[in-house]
């Protein structure tokens, strides 16, 4: 995952990450640790959120390799001959990857983390909040004691939970909150992670993601996805039997223009949309590339003038 540098008409990552790191190519080396999800091995249910489908949004190069190390070393390689890269966070993200006792994710993170430490700026773990405890957080914050920057990403997916029980979630809006609460005054940086255009949700609905998100000041970054369909999914069989309405990127840009300028000046947007393997994926065919798809939404904002949070004090007062 490139993190792209230059201007943009919002909070960005890439510059984020330019200045913390004085210039240095900051390259995500994502690796698959194997493990399952409390929504899918039986313990909260079965099948997972309808949406989902992980071979979806995890690199093909990450599913191949058998053991974290080979992951890493082979990312690396490959973030440094085609990107240039220069220093590595190192990204837990498939599944849920605090779903383990805490002496075996210390085993876990430690190999990682131990391959090139040098070049190794950060860990980023992403999981569900209802999979988040004391020890857990304790053993994240351990790594920010040893110098790194670590990232516990959550997903929110929506605050309503209706929606989460359409969704078969597994877990309520309620458990975010107490999860956010239980970091409140951690060193971690907290990111949590939407999912805007589930059908039954109005455009008015979703704006108020924002207004929960700026509750937390412990939030540091964001995460927003458009809704897609992957073979795989429950959505996927739901979808082929009887299509429903999804953001045009020309709808999601407009959409977002309107929920930039809602959110905290100070979160830092990780990610504004969401992509997955061509050959999973089933709508919306947006019909361009990723580069394309950022190049059209930061074009498009800046075409409008979106200023990020330049409506949050109204919101406030308000």
């Amino acid at each position: 995952m490139n993190i792209d540098f230059g201007y943009k008409a919002y909070n960005n990552y890439g510059a984020y990450l330019k200045k913390k790191y004085e210039g240095k190519r900051v390259f995500k080396i994502i690796v698959d640790g194997g493990f399952t999800c409390p929504n899918r091995d039986g313990t909260k249910g079965y099948g997972g959120c309808s949406y989902c489908n992980v071979d979806s949004f995890t690199p093909e190069l990450s599913r191949k390799m058998p053991t974290v190390r080979e992951q890493i070393e082979k990312g690396m390689e490959r973030a440094v001959n085609g990107y240039a890269a220069e220093k590595f966070i190192i990204y837990f993200q498939p599944n849920t990857n605090t779903y383990a006792p805490a002496h075996y994710l210390k085993m876990m993170y430690d190999e990682a983390l131990s391959i090139s430490p040098s070049d190794v700026v950060g860990l980023s773990v992403g999981t569900r909040p209802d999979c988040i405890d004391a020890e857990k957080v304790a053993l994240l914050e351990s790594y920010v004691e040893r110098g790194l920057d670590v990232d516990l990403e959550m997903g929110m997916e929506s605050i309503y939970n209706e929606t989460l029980q359409r969704i078969n979630r597994g877990c309520t809006h309620e458990e975010l909150e107490q999860t956010l609460g239980l970091v409140e005054n951690s060193s971690l940086d907290i990111c949590v992670h939407t999912v805007f255009g589930f059908p039954w949700e109005t455009r008015e609905m979703m704006l108020r993601y924002a207004d929960q998100i700026n509750r937390f000041p412990q939030i540091k970054f964001v995460k927003l996805h458009q809704l897609y369909v992957v073979e795989g999914s429950i959505m996927g069989v739901q979808y082929k039997r009887k299509p429903f309405k999804l953001f045009s990127l020309e709808e999601y840009a407009d959409f977002l223009s309107e929920f930039i300028p809602l959110l905290r000046p100070d979160i830092i947007i990780q990610r504004l949309f969401g992509i997955s393997d061509y050959d999973l994926l089933i709508a919306p065919d947006w019909g361009l590339k990723k580069s394309g798809i950022q190049t059209y939404i930061d074009k498009e904002l800046e075409r409008r003038g979106v200023i990020q949070g330049c409506k949050f004090d109204s919101v406030i007062k308000g």
